[in-house]
């Protein structure tokens, strides 16, 4: 299996945290971002290639953080970019990656950080033989909107995916961690012919949804999306022992204990 960090956006949410430095290497309990998901990468015997795709702006930098952690089992591939509306966009680089994979693919994004291992979700991956999503209950419908939301049923398959949902239904989101078998990433070409949104991966997924079974696995432990401030502030003061409350910090059960009236 091969995984593919993305950490190709130029971080125009957060404002002056990210003006010089991507998402990804900004520090969160003392640690950056891409060295948390490292770690949870670390834990996986199944992965034997990483990837780091990123644009040239923050190339450099990218190189730098590999070179210093001794991480030399992984390659950066970058785009053509240096602003961000001429970044080709997420999904897009992934298609442009696809032709070089021959394998399985873990793809997680540079600004996901999470507690919980992905030991389980390759095990479910293994047994379904189908793209899987990690999963997250927020418990609020409100947060919800900002993200995609998924109901699943009774075997954990994905029957709704919404993209931003105006009305959320559920508080289940998907986070920007799949697992791609190698025919679902030949996909992502066909999906662009007739999609607008080359940058969002939600919206593949949703796509992805209607054409073929597609699972989702639920995270326990936390699970916080660093390109919000909010978030940012949150899982420092998690992860360095302040202040825990907030919703985005209760642990939620196995998907196989969940029932699709549950979610």
């Amino acid at each position: 299996m091969i995984a593919i960090i993305l950490a190709g956006g130029y971080a125009t949410r957060l404002g002056a945290l990210s003006k010089n430095i991507p998402k990804s290497l900004l520090k969160v309990a003392g640690k950056a971002v891409i060295t948390h998901v490292f770690d949870r990468l670390a834990e996986v015997e199944d992965i034997r290639r990483m990837i780091i795709s990123t644009n040239p702006r923050f190339e450099q930098q990218f190189k730098e953080w590999l070179e210093s952690n001794d991480e030399r089992s992984a390659e950066i591939i970058a785009d053509r970019s240096r602003l961000e509306e001429e970044k080709p966009g997420a999904v897009a680089s992934l298609a442009q990656i696809a032709p070089r994979i021959m394998d399985s693919c873990l793809i997680i994004a540079g600004d996901n950080l999470f507690t919980s291992s992905l030991r389980l979700m390759i095990h479910t991956f293994k047994e379904k033989s189908c793209a899987i999503v990690a999963l997250y209950n927020v418990k609020d419908l409100q947060l919800a909107k900002r993200y995609s939301t998924a109901t699943l049923n009774a075997e954990g398959r994905i029957t709704e995916f919404k993209e931003k949902p105006v009305q959320p239904e559920t508080t289940l989101i998907g986070t920007c961690i799949y697992i791609f078998p190698q025919r679902v990433l030949g996909r992502l070409n066909e999906y662009l012919v007739g999609a607008g949104d080359r940058d969002n991966p939600g919206r593949f997924v949703e796509w992805l949804c209607k054409r073929e079974p597609v699972y989702g696995h639920i995270l326990d432990g936390h699970w916080w999306d660093i390109g919000t401030t909010d978030q940012y502030i949150e899982a420092n003061q998690t992860l360095q022992g302040g202040d825990s409350r907030g919703t985005m910090t209760i642990p939620v059960p196995d998907t196989r204990k969940l029932s699709a009236e549950e979610t």
